[in-house]
């Protein structure tokens, strides 16, 4: 890390620039009945139309909700706007409680997997398509999986001292994406990290993995429930978001024209299998959007993406050729099923100095080498993070090999003393407790939230389906127990009121077909082929 970055950045005026820091989340979560089985009911238009409402929308299901909340200046505004998002929420679906894991319910199958509906318009229609291809090409349980996304972003004014300490000759929005894109290949070196010690998923319901290949052991002997011993988070494995499809596509990270052109190339080109199958199914209905690797760039699994805003009818990567990179996207996370919004206020202090620390530290170009040993650490780390003996490639130390536990003591220690900046900064010592929090879990796994579940499990005699329904009735009474103000209530409401008449509005404004709509959408590829 360059020294002078910190020394420079400890004094007074620098150091109220990172204030500026902000931070968003986007939380799913599974409607289940009382008895832990997936809603079939629709969105409720109570909450709003998922197609236009800022903080309450789906994802992949009509059961599987997603609360937003704006980008704040405290981890603190964000819990509580997630808060208020949950105890809204509760108190228009009835009897229906969140599942509080990352890993589903009992969801049986895939036709009893309801997908997102999102109206008549054209954007909403391919919205709906566009999940049933998934559905189609990795079957819906997958898709059912739930996680928290981390947004993060730095003010402007810290980016424009950076660049002035920095004697950048580039305009600010140049230097802006190429710093981003450092931090990201820092980020995907090191986020094994995150899932060692906020992996959440070590378990999963055994009718889940009914019919598919896999290495997980019978838990306490109750064939159950499914585990690995030393797993952390198996949303992050094979059997969650990871496709055998896209393990050929390498995408660069080295700076943004070649991370466009690789995801333009794996959208644009037909892929042979997906080819076979066809948009269409044999009664002429939609069933994917295209052929290519790729319907659109979501479609990519990566556990950080950079962002930029997405007008209307712009695909996310236009976004980012017409403006740069304004914000990256942390998407490896699991639900905390012990906090009751999923994550909290330590967790994000620490995820701001770990992102942070990928920021400041140098960050050379990666090779295929390094992608493939990002991949290797991952799956290692979702299987036997919590195994103390367990090694990981290093590759910047020439590709050998290193204990797990000596590199992450290693980034805690590199990372102190970017915590005690955010702490001079704003005052107190929160993210130097959260930083040192992180060291226990490395010393004794067994604090981690992946074994402290299994051991909830193992002393209670409960199978994994019961202990998380338990949780998700835990946190339900917890939300329920303590209604909104009536004015919140009103203003909740009025979101909801607005949001299906901006729909509505939508859906009068479409001009043409559909496929004239989607013709236009995807001629916004063509620009990474120039």
């Amino acid at each position: 890390m360059p020294i002078s970055h910190l020394a420079a950045l400890a004094q007074p005026q620098a150091l109220q620039l990172l204030k500026g820091i902000r931070r968003g989340i986007e939380k799913e979560s599974l409607r289940v009945t009382p008895d832990g089985a997936l809603a079939q009911t629709p969105h409720g238009t109570s909450l709003g139309s998922a197609l236009t409402h800022d903080c309450i929308t789906t994802d992949f299901s009509e059961a599987l909700l997603e609360f937003i909340t704006p980008p704040v200046a405290t981890p603190e505004e964000a819990l509580e706007t997630l808060d208020r998002i949950h105890r809204y929420t509760y108190s228009q679906i009835g009897d229906e409680r969140l599942w509080v894991n990352s890993m589903p319910c009992r969801i049986g199958a895939d036709a009893d997997i309801p997908v997102a509906r999102y109206g008549s318009s054209h954007s909403g229609t391919m919205k709906t398509i566009y999940r049933l291809g998934l559905g189609l090409r990795y079957g819906r349980a997958m898709q059912t999986i739930a996680g928290i996304h981390y947004n993060f972003s730095a003010p402007d004014a810290l980016w424009k001292w950076l660049h002035e300490h920095e004697g950048s000759s580039e305009d600010l929005e140049a230097f802006k994406t190429r710093r981003y894109f450092d931090l990201i290949r820092n980020f995907r070196r090191h986020y094994w990290l995150l899932i060692t010690l906020f992996g959440a998923a070590p378990a999963v319901c055994a009718s889940f993995v009914e019919g598919r290949e896999h290495s997980l052991e019978p838990f306490n002997g109750d064939g159950r429930t499914l585990h690995a011993p030393h797993a952390t988070s198996l949303r992050m494995g094979d059997l969650g978001y990871n496709s055998d499809a896209q393990q050929s596509l390498i995408v660069c990270y080295n700076d943004l024209p070649s991370y466009l052109s690789t995801l333009c190339a794996a959208i644009s080109r037909p892929y042979g299998p997906y080819h076979e199958l066809g948009t269409r199914d044999s009664a002429g209905n939609y069933q994917q959007l295209s052929t290519g690797l790729l319907q659109i760039e979501n479609e990519f699994y990566s556990p950080i993406r950079p962002k930029n805003p997405a007008r209307m009818g712009e695909t996310a990567l236009a976004a980012l050729d017409n403006r740069g990179v304004e914000y990256i996207e942390v998407r490896c996370l699991d639900l905390n099923p012990f906090a009751p919004v999923g994550i909290d206020a330590q967790q994000i202090r620490f995820l701001d100095s770990f992102l942070l620390h990928c920021l400041l530290s140098k960050s050379p170009k990666a090779d295929d080498a390094d992608y493939r040993a990002v991949q290797e650490n991952q799956n290692r780390t979702v299987y036997r993070g919590r195994d103390p003996e367990l090694r990981l490639i290093h590759q910047n130390g020439g590709g050998g090999e290193v204990k797990l536990t000596d590199w992450a003591a290693c980034l805690l220690d590199e990372m102190a003393p970017i915590a005690d900046l955010l702490d001079r900064a704003w005052g107190g010592d929160s993210y130097r407790r959260a930083v040192e929090a992180q060291r226990a879990k490395v010393a004794g796994t067994a604090l981690t939230p992946a074994a402290q579940i299994l051991e909830e499990m193992r002393s209670r005699g409960q199978s994994f389906f019961q202990w998380a329904s338990d949780k998700a009735e835990q946190h339900r009474r917890y939300f329920v127990e303590r209604p909104l103000d009536a004015g919140t209530q009103r203003h909740f409401a009025q979101l909801a009121g607005e949001s299906l008449q901006r729909q509505d509005q939508v859906e009068e404004a479409d001009r043409g077909t559909f496929e004239d709509f989607l013709g236009h959408y995807y001629a916004q590829y063509v620009f990474c082929q120039r």
